[in-house]
């Protein structure tokens, strides 16, 4: 019986764009997609969409009188949902489940909702089902016109590739044959932003490269934040028509020590890599998609992970939270997205400042690491 899932189509909405010749294009360009918007008080860098992403966005939010009250997460999450379905030839018929993450879910119309009330002394009537996490994947059913089961969760930034995991555990058990997995995050909002800056984690950088993730040797933190959606969709067996196949997953949960950190050489990245590799030899692994969020202390802990694990046999390393920052429970798909994409282009795209190998041989086999506060980490086999 075979245990290989096949990713048939891949898509999202970004600051890099929503068609993969303009996705793969900005990935080649060395340029970071960062502007300053006026969010928690200050100028603020951020990753939004690209104008013509937020078009479609304003089209999808027109199209259906429901649709005015839901928040961009949502609307996020049908965009890409849309393609992925256009694009991965399942028919009107085909029985589906869905399963669509966020860390954070409808954080712009929550905050909106909350402040009209300190205002009025009364919440809107649409108040508390717009803003539930499960109206996420319940919506992209509506819109779909599914009828298969459909599932939201929030487990911090590893959401996404959690949703990945529980794809693959329903169709290992027969209980579906096809699965739509992502996840979705519109974190760009005053409040969001002054938590990350309690954090102390969010860049004050101005320099050519404010995000300095993969950089080990930064002295401050460089997080940014950007936002959109990411879905892929998965069926069970090797199929004729896949992007890239699933050999691996892992998973692993740290004790915690802190609410938002993991063990110095990252326990739960070892683990979850080496569950994901339990079949592969690490030296045929070519790239590693780190997560790499740009801390120095997430990144560094993350690169020691993998030295445990590869010993002297490190593959490529690259991440692409220094072009796109951090889009929380999406950012995991949009690392397995990049990673289809070099895996489709034989081509690695690395980190502009940061030292790397150049590419010697063709690009089979990539694993992808996401990880979450509190230590809950995913890693995926992806492979030609």
């Amino acid at each position: 019986m075979p245990r290989t899932i096949s990713i048939t189509a891949i898509t999202s909405i970004s600051p890099l764009g929503n068609q993969p010749k303009t996705i793969w294009g900005n990935y080649l360009n060395g340029e970071h997609c960062f502007t300053a918007k006026y969010l928690d008080h200050k100028n603020t860098l951020v990753a939004s969409l690209d104008d013509n992403s937020n078009e479609i966005i304003s089209a999808l939010r027109a199209s259906d009188s429901k649709y005015k009250s839901l928040d961009k997460s949502v609307l996020f999450a049908m965009a890409a949902s849309r393609k992925a379905i256009e694009e991965s030839g399942w028919g009107q018929d085909a029985v589906f489940g869905i399963n669509i993450g966020s860390s954070r879910g409808a954080t712009d119309l929550f905050e909106k909702h909350h402040q009209e009330y300190l205002k009025s002394g009364k919440a809107q009537t649409l108040a508390s089902p717009t803003t539930t996490l499960g109206n996420i994947s319940s919506w992209v059913a509506h819109d779909l016109r599914s009828t298969g089961p459909e599932i939201s969760h929030s487990i911090t930034c590893s959401t996404a590739l959690h949703a990945l995991l529980n794809g693959v555990a329903w169709l290992r058990a027969g209980m579906v044959d096809k699965f739509l997995v992502g996840g979705s995050e519109a974190p760009l909002t005053d409040f969001t932003i002054a938590q990350m800056r309690a954090l102390k984690i969010y860049s004050r950088s101005d320099d050519e490269y404010p995000n300095l993730a993969l950089d080990l040797e930064k002295k401050k933190n460089t997080m940014i934040l950007g936002e959109g959606a990411a879905v892929c969709c998965l069926e069970f067996g090797k199929k004729e028509n896949a992007l890239a196949y699933i050999e691996g997953i892992g998973y692993a949960t740290e004790i915690l020590e802190h609410n938002i950190s993991i063990s110095a050489e990252a326990t739960c990245f070892q683990k979850s890599m080496k569950m994901a590799l339990q079949n592969t030899d690490p030296a045929d692994v070519d790239v590693i998609v780190m997560h790499a969020p740009g801390t120095i202390k997430g990144d560094l802990t993350e690169y020691k992970a993998i030295q445990k694990v590869f010993g002297e046999s490190v593959p490529l390393l690259t991440t692409n939270k220094w072009k796109i920052g951090h889009t929380f429970g999406a950012s995991g798909m949009l690392s397995v997205e990049f990673a289809v994409l070099m895996i489709q282009n034989d081509t690695f795209v690395g980190v502009p400042f940061a030292a790397s190998p150049s590419q010697k041989k063709p690009i089979n086999k990539i694993l992808v690491n996401a990880v979450g506060f509190g230590g809950n980490a995913v890693s995926v086999l992806l492979s030609r």
